[in-house]
């Protein structure tokens, strides 16, 4: 069974890239042709996918996103990273990691970790 945990910075200025861990355990990030992804759900709003890299490599993003947003992974950990560039007070939220097969699929995922971005 597939279980992801997010890890990184609670706080984050404005203005400053918000860095934020997925590690995977119980399957390997480059096998079985799943898409792992990262969502957020801001406070008293919906849940919005945010981008996804698949086990090839390949990475894709919401549009509303894509200028501020990377994805990348580190194959040897197991891990995928989420960098999001230039945050605002609006990028405060509930950031969850998951994988699923499609790239917007909400499927087995973090518990989530919330960021606050204040001064």
């Amino acid at each position: 069974q597939v279980q992801l945990q997010e890890s990184g910075p609670g706080l984050v200025k404005p203005s400053q890239t918000l860095s934020l861990t997925c590690t995977v355990s119980g399957d390997s990030i480059i096998s079985n042709y799943y898409y792992w992804s990262w969502f957020r759900q801001p406070p008293g709003k919906g849940l919005e996918w945010m981008g996804a890299i698949a086990y090839s490599g390949s990475t894709y993003y919401t549009p509303s996103l894509k200028s501020r947003t990377s994805i990348s992974r580190d194959t040897s950990k197991n891990q995928f990273t989420l960098q999001l560039s230039s945050v605002t007070p609006e990028d405060s939220a509930v950031y969850y990691c998951a994988v699923g097969r499609t790239p917007r699929e909400f499927g087995s995922r973090g518990q989530g970790t919330q960021v606050i971005v204040s001064s």
